[in-house]
């Protein structure tokens, strides 16, 4: 088995000035400072001149050898603390010579057992290496410890899902090679919880995982404090790796890229505070990435671009109150990606020009008392994005320029107590916009300039205490919008300056105990046969055809 490692960074030698130069600057800055001191003091004595003595006495020129003497002792001094300087410096890069020697030694003899055939004498490098990774004199023998960790996880690995079930040989092989593997995560995990500042934490270390094929490993209540775990390129195939409890304090955990074919990836109750989990480009045919209790209060989790086909996003229960979550320009064919009973206070989670031909986007029960739910410009063809039974107390949720063209966008049983739903200049020819048994106290749900040329805008069964529903400049050529059996008691429903031309707008046996529902400015004019029933308004017409 080859290991091929990272290049250690050569060591440059210890570089001193010539002593005598050292020697010549030491003085001139010793005469510096003296004179600035004696001028200094003799500014603050007041002495303005020096009394004249025609001749020396015996205690004056005593005072004059003295001062001699001291001179001669102050420069000696000065000499011996200069090449006292020079002689620690000598010792401690000759003793980090030493070290770095041994260290190599050692070095040598664990990437050597790394190597061996038996398990047993490779597990024992890895511990090695851990233990090399701590005692390193210097930062970078540190990291490239760890670096040769790491690439042993990058040598190639055929999963046991991959090898043929009689195949007892192999199995074995397969066991041993597992073993080792994620004893290398474990003490990675282990140096990951250990706090910023202690002298054995790897937290502000590259960990390269790059195109790893993983099967398990547990990176549980590991600490992201700053560096980066690159997961780029990796594959996951069975097994869980578990992130559970994590705290992303900063730095970055790369996924961009990454395959989940199986099996799961697990941070259910992590923490992010700051950082970048980045799963963009990501392609999700199986598995499951979890995230469900997790808490958001800033940082980014990003999908961004990335397919999903099958498998499971899950941040249930999750909190967000700060912080992005983007899913921008994802294509949904297939799977699941789901928020239900998650809090969203503040922070954004970002839909914006998603594909959507497929897979199931579930938001039910979900609170929304603040922050931003964006499906701007996404499109909808197929699969369903449901929002049943939440609760929207502020925020916003945009689906402005959508396309709907196929599949369901449901609130069914959803209140709107206040914030803003938003379908301006929504294009709906297929599909349904479902809000059917859902409650309006207050808030706005906003269809300003949307089209409706096919499909189903359904509002059966819903309430209207409060709030506003505003079709404002709406154009309806084709398609239905249904407020059959709605309950208008409060609020409003505007249809001011919005065109109808085909089409079907049924209010069936709604019934108005209160409520203002305007169609003022809107042009197209209903058949003059259809039946009016009082008390409806004079504007609204039981299954009106245009």
């Amino acid at each position: 088995m080859r290991l091929q490692i990272a290049r250690r960074p050569e060591r440059r030698g210890l570089r001193l000035w010539n002593v005598g130069i050292v020697l010549a600057l030491a003085f001139t800055a010793a005469l510096l400072v003296a004179g600035f001191v004696f001028n200094t003091g003799w500014d603050l004595l007041g002495a303005r001149e020096l009394k004249k003595q025609p001749k020396i006495d015996s205690k004056t020129l005593f005072d004059l050898v003295k001062l001699s003497f001291g001179v001669v002792a102050g420069a000696g001094a000065l000499v011996a603390l200069v090449v006292a300087y020079r002689r620690q410096r000598v010792d401690e890069d000759g003793a980090l010579r030493d070290a770095t020697r041994l260290h190599t030694e050692r070095f040598t003899a664990a990437v050597s057992q790394l190597g061996d055939d038996s398990a047993a004498v490779r597990l024992g490098g890895v511990h090695a290496l851990a233990g090399l990774a701590d005692d390193a004199p210097t930062r970078e023998l540190r990291q490239t410890c760890v670096d040769v960790l790491c690439a042993y996880l990058r040598l190639p690995y055929t999963p046991q899902s991959d090898l043929l079930p009689n195949d007892t040989e192999a199995q074995h092989a397969y066991l041993s090679l597992r073993e080792v593997r994620h004893t290398i995560i474990r003490l990675v995990r282990d140096h990951l919880r250990l706090p910023a500042d202690h002298p054995h934490s790897w937290g502000e270390l590259h960990l390269d995982f790059t195109n790893v094929v993983f099967d398990g490993g547990d990176f549980s209540r590991a600490v992201f404090s700053g560096g980066t775990v690159d997961f780029s390129g990796a594959t996951f195939s069975g097994g869980t790796v578990d992130f559970r409890g994590a705290i992303l304090l900063g730095g970055t955990v790369d996924f961009r890229g990454a395959t989940f074919s199986g099996g799961t990836v697990d941070f259910s109750g992590a923490t992010f505070s700051a950082g970048t989990v980045d799963f963009s480009g990501a392609k999700f045919s199986r598995g499951t990435v979890d995230f469900r209790g997790a808490t958001f209060s800033g940082g980014t989790v990003d999908f961004s671009g990335a397919t999903f086909s099958a498998g499971t996003v899950d941040f249930q229960a999750a909190t967000f109150s700060g912080g992005t979550v983007t899913f921008r320009a994802a294509t949904f064919s297939g799977g699941t990606v789901t928020s239900r009973e998650a809090t969203f206070s503040g922070g954004t989670v970002d839909f914006r020009g998603a594909k959507f031909s497929g897979s199931t986007v579930a938001l039910g029960r979900a609170t929304f008392s603040g922050g931003t739910v964006d499906f701007g410009e996404a499109r909808f063809s197929s699969g369903t994005v449901t929002f049943r039974g939440a609760l929207f107390l502020g925020g916003t949720v945009n689906f402005g320029q959508a396309t709907v063209s196929g599949g369901r966008v449901a609130f069914r049983a959803a209140t709107f107590s206040a914030g803003m739903v938003a379908f301006d200049r929504v294009t709906l020819s297929g599909g349904e916009l479902d809000f059917r048994e859902t409650t309006f106290n207050g808030g706005m749900v906003a269809f300003v300039q949307v089209t409706l040329s096919g499909g189903e805008l359904d509002f059966h069964e819903a309430t209207f205490t409060g709030g506003t529903v505003t079709f404002q400049a709406a154009t309806f050529s084709s398609g239905t919008l249904n407020f059959d059996e709605a309950a208008f008691s409060g609020g409003r429903v505007a249809f001011q300056s919005a065109a109808f031309t085909h089409g079907v707008v049924d209010f069936g046996v709604a019934t108005f105990s209160g409520s203002a529902v305007d169609f003022r400015g809107a042009a197209g004019t209903p058949p003059s046969n259809l039946p009016r029933t009082p008390p409806l308004p004079a504007n609204i017409v039981l299954a009106a055809h245009w």
